[in-house]
């Protein structure tokens, strides 16, 4: 009994932390910690009355203890930060309802990462996992009142920075589709159409791989750059764009030759125009993916290539 119930806490345990963290890794240790205080409870014959609240609130707890620490390590990050994407295909529901789908988007929880540990778990533990105020503040060590003040600011610091989209499901369909159907055929005028005029462009090399040192901002800067990045690719032997939902919305995976992972790019969509990409080429953040390619060791190879195709021609 002890090991199927441990079964079934572990996809709530990883949602909690996945979204507390923005690191599956760090999730990860995080769920295993957990699952292993619940099955020391059991075993010292302790009656859980509600293995759901015992789950949430070890799981909550660790990972605001972890997401602490986790701080000052990005405080020290090369180049922006972007969460560990997740790979939500197939899912029949990535999230049960539009707010935990909505939670897992790489937009939100970079914008989680601007609150603190507390104000980011009551948000959640509210918002997205329909936990009653009583119940968080137990959790998280507060009192009702304070918990109910942490929200509202959560919640009003989160909707300042990113307004509410409102775009069907067919709009994001067919935005996606031109999207990369306009990338992949290098047709910059069909590319700029579909972003917004302040379309955001991120990349996150965590300073492993070459990325962008900041932010662009503009639609022709991105469009230009996102085209620069495809004609790169294109320049590895076997290189593909494989469109797949991540975190919950359209994105892609670009793979070398073998099948391995380069990078895995995002998009944000709303008011029927994609209103940022981020593209994470940090190798450590994709290996749970699973193989990733050495892009540095491709670019100067293709350099490389390049030089002696022209060398050749001009013989």
């Amino acid at each position: 009994m002890s090991d199927e119930l441990l079964r079934e806490l572990r996809p709530a345990s990883f949602a909690i932390a996945y979204r507390m963290l923005g690191s599956v890794t760090e999730a990860e240790d995080v769920v295993q910690e957990a699952l292993l205080r619940v099955h020391r409870a059991i075993k010292d014959g302790e009656e859980l009355e509600s293995p759901r609240a015992f789950i949430a609130t070890v799981t909550t707890r660790l990972a605001i203890d972890e997401l602490r620490s986790a701080r000052k390590r990005r405080e020290r990050y090369t180049g922006d930060w972007l969460p560990e994407p997740i790979l939500t295909d197939g899912e029949s529901d990535p999230g049960r309802h539009a707010e935990m789908a909505d939670s897992l988007s790489i937009a939100v929880l970079v914008l989680l990462e601007s609150l603190s540990p507390e104000q980011r778990a009551v948000l959640l533990l509210h918002d997205v996992f329909d936990y009653r105020y009583e119940e968080i503040a137990p959790i998280v060590g507060k009192s009702e009142d304070n918990v109910r003040q942490l929200a509202s600011r959560a919640r009003k610091h989160v909707a300042e920075g990113r307004p509410r989209f409102t775009t069907s499901r067919e709009q994001q369909e067919e935005l996606t589709r031109r999207f990369f159907a306009a990338a992949q055929a290098g047709d910059l005028g069909a590319l700029e159409a579909v972003l917004a005029h302040d379309v955001v462009l991120t990349g996150d090399g965590g300073g492993k791989v070459p990325a962008l040192a900041r932010s662009l901002n503009g639609r022709s800067r991105v469009a230009r750059t996102l085209l620069n990045w495809v004609k790169l690719g294109t320049q590895i032997p076997g290189a593909s764009m494989r469109p797949v939902e991540v975190n919950g919305g359209p994105g892609a995976l670009l793979l070398d030759g073998d099948g391995r992972l380069i990078a895995v790019w995002t998009l944000e969509i709303g008011h029927s125009q994609i209103q940022s990409v981020s593209s994470i080429v940090n190798p450590e953040k994709l290996a749970h993916l699973g193989p990733v390619s050495d892009l540095a060791e491709l670019l100067r190879r293709a350099a490389r290539d390049g030089r002696v195709r022209a060398r050749a021609v001009g013989e």
